[in-house]
């Protein structure tokens, strides 16, 4: 199982961290479509939420491929470690049900 865990996870940072540079230049459809339509400057201003990987890259690394696949690899830990998290409230949370049910039933 552990083995397992392993070869996914270097799995999984190949793909988003060495191949996310080579990824489309317009990864977000819906601002295609909005510049391709000419309303893209509406959905420009002041930010609501502060990114931590704006237009996925790195703020401060200048080197555009490095930057994106740092934030390819950031994101894929970070998605990882939320996905394991999730995973580890669910079974906690399924074995507090099974533990009340056998409650219940004694």
């Amino acid at each position: 199982m552990k083995k397992a865990f392993w070869v996914f996870l270097v799995a999984a940072l190949v793909v988003g961290g060495l191949l996310s540079p080579w990824a489309s230049p317009d990864p977000d459809g819906l601002e295609r479509v909005a510049e391709d339509k000419g309303f893209l400057h509406q959905g420009e201003g002041q930010e609501v939420v502060n990114s931590p990987l704006p237009d996925y890259s790195i703020p401060g690394v200048a080197n555009s491929r490095v930057s994106t696949a740092l934030a390819g690899a950031v994101g894929t830990l970070a998605m990882l470690a939320a996905g394991y998290g999730l995973g580890r409230a669910v079974r906690a949370r399924a074995a507090g049900d099974g533990d009340s049910s056998h409650r219940l039933e004694s």
